[in-house]
């Protein structure tokens, strides 16, 4: 499993004081180094690999390197993070603002629960996670959602209640199992989600499909409505 970390809205920073404005065990940022005469150092190639994800000319990673481990590490923990994703939210805002609404109830904004509604920071903190640099333990990971303890993604839980304000229904998509819809509905409750029209799952028809074909399909059908989305797949679904 590839970790998500500087694309999208889905992976944006949380931390276990996420109603906080105060940041959490905070980390000074990282200043690139180099060497006499401008030298490349080994800190430069992170930056270097970092834009590679984000523009997506990087494909199916499936390790962050290990020398990059810090350097995610910084970033997902310190406030830069938080201000990206206050930035995206804002934006999401101020479009559902813009949003010509019929007031037929059939407004519908689709939301990933995992990554996007919910931050899983804690597991990737985790010193044997490290932040993606070691290889993906699908025991260890499905242990971790079985505690139901993922905090909200502050800016994410600040747009789902504009949305609610607004009177756009969300919609909420998990890759998980329909085995964890009782944790996850407590988990999401827990971190403020406490009104949905769907909660949707993959069932036992989905069983081997990778999570993110399974939100995008699923997506399509969601509730047949006039969809707008936010989450691991930036286009919005008609």
């Amino acid at each position: 499993m590839g970790l998500p970390i500087f694309i999208i809205l889905a992976t944006l920073v949380s931390t276990s004081h996420a109603e906080s404005d105060q940041v959490f065990n905070p980390i000074h940022l990282l200043r690139p180094r180099s060497g006499s005469g401008g030298l490349r150092m080994e800190e430069l190639d992170c930056q270097s690999w970092q834009l590679a994800v984000e523009t997506n000319n990087l494909q199916r990673w499936k390790l962050v390197p290990a020398s990059c481990e810090e350097y995610v590490g910084h970033y997902m923990l310190g406030q830069q993070y938080r201000n990206d994703c206050d930035m995206v939210a804002d934006v999401a805002i101020e479009y559902a603002k813009s949003l010509k609404l019929a007031g037929d109830g059939k407004e519908i904004w689709v939301f990933d629960v995992d990554e996007t509604a919910l931050s899983n920071l804690p597991y990737y903190a985790r010193s044997d996670v490290q932040f993606g640099a070691l290889p993906y333990n699908r025991t260890k990971y499905n242990e971790w959602l079985m505690e139901g303890s993922a905090p909200p993604v502050p800016a994410v839980l600040r747009l789902y209640k504009t949305l609610l304000c607004l009177g756009i229904k969300p919609v909420l998509i998990s890759g998980a199992s329909e085995s964890l819809r009782d944790i996850k509905t407590a988990n999401l409750h827990r971190a403020g989600y406490y009104s949905w029209e769907k909660l949707i799952f993959k069932d036992v028809a989905d069983r081997g499909m990778a999570a993110m074909v399974f939100q995008t399909q699923d997506k399509k059908g969601a509730g047949g409505g006039r969809l707008q989305n936010s989450g691991k797949h930036r286009r919005s679904v008609e």
